[in-house]
């Protein structure tokens, strides 16, 4: 495994990161009574349902007095479409991002200059914590475009004084001669596409653990324990985490720190997380496994409060930026459950024992079907590029009967060739429901 030295000298830090907890907590309170006031004064969305909920931003008077305020969904974003939730005069917006909107309205989100420059800030804090340095060269194979990814990644590593490689995503042997050829330090990409490239690096016959990448930032989907090893071992590189959605700011919301490697350091002086449990919508305490909840401190076009994520994770103290709590690696979303003859499955499960198997690749799809009454889970699996036509089967019958021994579901298992499933902006659509 390649080494680096230990967290980076104090006065190497930004000002935020120097914070002690309870200089955070007075800057949160502060930066909280002004995002409710900024949203509630400038949002015609969050007036009717302060109202609604009977509270008024000077109510806030206490952290946990946000409580009482509602929440937001990815719904109301798409009901304000497109502008609707911007809390400054369209010409005061620099950027526009959405999401790809493929089950519905895409969610639009907006960036002041002020937001842009929060933004290459805590990209840049989140690279340096992941290890990298300013002169590293960064290879960016995330999407660029409305997708937050690219340009996020972008524009914090030259934040940082990097070198960049706006390489985009696809075109998968290109970016292996363009590694070789440039010799990045540091790669940000999904963890799924991560696999892709050290396939590719295999079949053109060199050996992914010479090449001159030594740090990979990895989001955008959630992943594994299981994966990020089998990155480390095939790569010889760190393999940690990064956090962020659209609604929120886009990647940079948490990251974690490679001297610790032990969940992601929220950026609390920019936005305050809650976990909330998924039904009741209470606030669960510190530890506890339940609904990640944002809301935005500092944000100008698009301030969020109490943004549901939908992801599913716990708050934990910091310990490499002692102020900043941790964030578990996302387990799940409370929309991906997938509830099959009374028992909860989760793909992040799934993808632990597809990762084991022998003969099989961790590029896998699960598809829900139905016969009569009764659903049908399938899992559609890539074989690796190593494995031979007549190991495919064994490997499924091997991978299923995990899954039933496991997890307590039966499934069908159907092994297909390497690349044959469909990626997006790097990633894939893990569940695909046929029920209707």
């Amino acid at each position: 495994m390649t080494t680096l030295g230990a967290a980076p000298p104090l006065e190497q830090l930004d000002s935020g990161e120097r914070l002690s907890r309870e200089e955070l907590l007075d800057l949160q309170l502060e930066r909280l009574r002004w995002s409710l006031h900024h949203a509630y004064t400038n949002v015609a969305h969050y007036r009717r349902a302060f109202e609604v909920a009977g509270v008024t931003p000077g109510e806030c008077r206490t952290l946990a007095d946000l409580a009482r305020f509602p929440f937001t969904t990815k719904l109301d974003l798409r009901d304000n479409y497109p502008f609707g939730m911007f809390a400054v005069p369209r010409p005061d917006v620099r950027r526009i991002h959405a999401s790809s909107g493929t089950t519905g309205r895409p969610t639009v989100v907006g960036y002041t200059q002020g937001d842009l420059d929060t933004w290459a800030d805590l990209m840049a804090r989140s690279i340096r914590a992941a290890g990298g340095r300013p002169g590293d060269i960064v290879h960016v194979a995330y999407g660029y475009g409305l997708f937050t990814g690219g340009l996020g990644a972008h524009y914090g590593a030259e934040r940082l004084g990097c070198t960049v490689i706006p390489v985009s995503g696809g075109m998968t042997p290109r970016q292996v001669q363009l590694i070789c050829d440039f010799e990045p330090s540091i790669i940000m990409v999904t963890p799924s596409y991560m696999l892709a490239l050290i396939d590719e690096f295999e079949r053109q016959g060199v050996d992914p653990r010479t090449s001159s990448l030594r740090i990979g930032i990895f989001g955008a989907e959630p992943w594994t324990e299981a994966m990020r090893a089998e990155i480390e071992a095939r790569m010889d590189m760190h393999a940690v985490d990064i956090y962020g959605l659209s609604e929120v700011m886009g990647p940079g919301v948490s990251q974690e720190c490679v001297e610790t490697k032990d969940g992601l350091h929220i950026w609390e002086d920019h936005f305050y997380p809650e976990i909330i449990d998924p039904v009741s919508g209470e606030v669960l305490p510190n530890g506890e496994i339940g609904e990640l909840v944002f809301t935005s401190l500092t944000k100008q076009a698009l301030p969020v409060i109490r943004y549901r994520t939908r992801d599913l994770t716990r708050l934990l103290p910091g310990t490499a930026r002692p102020a900043f709590r941790r964030m578990e690696k996302v387990t799940g979303r409370s929309d991906d459950m997938i509830i099959l003859r009374g028992v909860n499955v989760f793909p992040t499960q799934l993808e632990e024992l597809v990762v084991r198997t022998a003969g099989l690749s961790p590029h896998f799809q699960l598809i829900l079907g139905r016969e009569g009454r009764l659903d049908t889970l399938s899992v559609r699996v890539e074989a690796r590029s190593d494995c031979p036509p007549e190991r495919r089967d064994p490997a499924a019958e091997a991978l299923a009967r995990e899954i039933k021994d496991r997890v307590g579901v039966t499934v069908a298992v159907e092994v297909v060739d390497p690349e044959t499933l469909e990626r997006s902006v790097g990633k894939l659509q893990r569940v695909i429901d046929r029920r209707s």
